[in-house]
């Protein structure tokens, strides 16, 4: 439910409902983003992250609920709400006959005008100074990035919402992005949300992150806690029947197809040992097993393959 009392929430989501030609593409979709983090919308492909960012910017109606920024409805007051965020939504789209600097002076006399002295500060810390003059068709793709970025960053926003902002990148690019965020995040206290499929730059960038399944949120939580809810240990010991056995006593279950067995949380390994041998279990080998975002990702998804069309 959204809160007008907690002033520390700069981005919510209520109930967002939304359905194209009769198919859900999300279900009641309720999360919200604190001023200061960074906040990754995971999912696979159709599972409704990037109509999420289009109810959020105003590019899509939702069926039912309503999205708020600094309070303000988007559905209701759209002006009003979007002149707090800035965006990269899908494939940033340019005059590629023009250069950057002639699009950035385009594009933003479509939304209050424009500042050159405030497009050079924003031109320079996207590190485009040198090329910023030469024609768009000329660019990479990273620079095309990194001119979406400044567009983003120029009506000085205290939001940025990002759609899969690294798609495309190469490593070093990736790394240049990852880097720039959390700058952004300490030096100015801004706070982005961003679509991912790539959970290695989630793990390393987010505070906290949803996992959205078919349109439903699945998982919402701290990335700084995501391994503390279980005790996974790596098991090798015999007879298994017995050992099975021995592992449900003490509220074990084991992973299909693997040989490592989820303890509740809290539960010590030297325990579990102990256990064992005192069932006269061959113990041979006992290895604690670090749960990481990948694991909880596959665990809430349940379809790890499952990858449909982008709605």
């Amino acid at each position: 439910m959204i809160s007008d009392a907690d002033p520390e929430v700069i981005l919510e989501a209520a109930n967002l409902s939304k359905s194209f030609g009769g198919k859900p593409a999300l279900r009641e979709l309720s999360f919200s983003v604190r001023r200061g983090e960074i906040f990754g919308l995971l999912g696979h492909n159709g599972a409704g992250k990037s109509t999420a960012l289009g109810i959020f910017l105003g590019m899509v109606a939702p069926d039912g609920g309503e999205a708020r920024i600094g309070g303000e409805s988007v559905q209701r007051k759209r002006a009003r709400a979007l002149r707090q965020a800035g965006a990269i939504f899908e494939a940033p789209a340019f005059y590629d006959y023009l250069s950057g600097w002639e699009n950035l002076k385009v594009l933003m006399s479509y939304s209050g005008g424009f500042d050159a002295d405030e497009a050079l500060r924003v031109v320079e810390e996207v590190d485009l100074s040198d090329r910023i003059h030469s024609r768009v068709s000329a660019y990479s793709h990273g620079m095309r990035q990194r001119l979406a970025l400044a567009q983003a960053l120029l009506p000085e926003p205290r939001l940025l919402l990002l759609d899969e902002p690294t798609d495309g990148l190469d490593p070093e690019g990736i790394k240049w992005f990852r880097d720039f965020i959390l700058q952004l995040r300490e030096e100015r206290g801004m706070t982005v949300l961003f679509n991912s499929h790539l959970l290695s730059e989630v793990e390393q960038m987010c505070d906290r992150i949803a996992i959205v399944r078919r349109g439903r949120k699945v998982y919402d939580g701290e990335l700084a806690g995501i391994a503390d809810d279980q005790v996974i240990l790596e098991i090798e010991a015999g007879p298994a029947e017995q050992a099975s056995a021995c592992y449900r006593k003490l509220g074990g279950q084991e992973l299909e197809g693997s040989s490592r067995v989820n303890f509740p949380e809290g539960t010590d390994p030297a325990e579990v040992a102990r256990a064992l041998v005192k069932a006269g279990i061959d113990l041979r080998k006992m290895t604690p097993v670090r749960r990481s975002l990948e694991d909880v990702y596959l665990e809430v998804t349940g379809d790890p393959g499952g990858e449909e069309d982008e709605l």
